[in-house]
């Protein structure tokens, strides 16, 4: 699926663990089946629904229901009801990309707070539709031109699709890591100029294509959607890090030179393997003659090419330097990484 769940099923997860005075391991459970949960729902309600819905808006708000639901201990038709609420609030458009509107952000704290107000409604008796997935009028059918309820229950109880969670390496869009990845397999991570490159070719898949082709980044936050700008990063600097994503790096003349000798392309072959892979290619056409060529099946942080635990707290002290003082992020850390052990996680923040 595509979906970023910790965005709009931790929070709600968080908040109900928090209120309830649960243990690290009820908050590992909960979290868990929101995961399950919120990640069914998306390989359920099929490609088509991505097109104009943004799954993290909508389906996450059934993953954020049902993990806090978990939390709070919910019984069977509370449970129903609690995803017939969260259904029925579940919302989210792509059209927030045209003008780099401030609308992701919002899907994802709306998801979590519909989910855990649904959670928390039906913990009180208040009732939801308890065909809200596969009703005559429910999420799918209104949603999704080829949704598969099936997918949604097949393998329920013996494949769990969150241990299979990808963690994001870049700052960008993840349609944009495999061509990163790609474009720095081709240079061995060698920071290039414009001066030495006669044309990039980035091959991807359709998906990536048709939700980022038209993207134009005239703002840091709509950079992140750009290919050609991700890409030329990659090639110009060798890395693609937080601070990339400003507006003098977007001035930058040896950052726009290089975007200008970027294609981006549709490769069917590699339409063909998404979304079981996120494959992409990338062929740097050097004016000595030279062809470099990289590419990437599998983004670093997919389960398939995992980052290492120490990549994983780096990325942490990188994301919270200058928010939280070290001494306080080393304590979150050190509490998160034995969470199975902690009594109260009310404590751990």
């Amino acid at each position: 699926s595509v979906l970023h769940p910790a965005a709009a099923i931790l929070p709600a997860v968080f908040a109900a663990a928090e209120r309830e005075k649960v243990s690290g391991r009820d908050l590992i459970i909960g979290a868990m089946v929101g995961y399950e949960v919120g990640i069914r729902v998306a390989l359920g309600v099929g490609k088509s629904h991505y097109r104009y819905w943004h799954t993290t808006g909508t389906c996450g708000t059934f993953g954020a229901a049902a993990g806090s639901g978990k939390v709070l201990e919910l019984n069977e038709d509370q449970f129903v009801w609690a995803l017939g609420s969260a259904g029925t609030q579940s919302s989210g458009l792509w059209e927030f990309l045209a003008e780099s509107a401030m609308s992701k952000q919002l899907h994802a704290g709306k998801s979590a707070m519909n989910g855990l107000l649904s959670a928390l409604l039906a913990k009180e008796g208040f009732t939801g539709a308890s065909r809200i997935l596969e009703g005559e009028k429910g999420f799918f059918k209104a949603t999704s031109s080829d949704y598969d309820p099936q997918r949604c229950v097949e393998g329920l109880g013996q494949d769990f699709f969150f241990t299979r969670n990808s963690l994001k390496y870049y700052p960008s869009c993840g349609h944009t890591h495999s061509a990163i990845d790609a474009a720095i397999k081709a240079t061995g991570g060698r920071a290039m100029g414009p001066e030495e490159i006669q044309e990039v070719r980035v091959f991807l898949y359709n998906e990536a294509i048709e939700l980022l082709g038209e993207i134009r980044p005239i703002t840091p936050y709509l950079s992140k959607f750009s290919l050609p700008f991700c890409v030329a990063l990659a090639i110009g600097t060798g890395k693609v890090e937080r601070e990339d994503f400003s507006q003098n790096r977007l001035q930058d003349p040896r950052i726009q030179r290089l975007m200008g000798l970027i294609k981006v392309l549709e490769d069917k072959e590699l339409s063909s393997k998404y979304p079981r892979k996120w494959p992409a290619v990338a062929e740097i056409h050097t004016k000595g003659g030279k062809l470099l060529r990289g590419k990437s099946d599998y983004p670093k942080g997919d389960p398939e090419n995992p980052l290492s635990e120490r990549e994983v707290i780096e990325k942490f002290f990188s994301l919270t330097k200058g928010i939280l003082p070290p001494a306080k992020a080393n304590n979150i850390v050190e509490g998160v990484m034995s969470l199975e052990k902690v009594k109260d996680v009310s404590q751990l923040l």
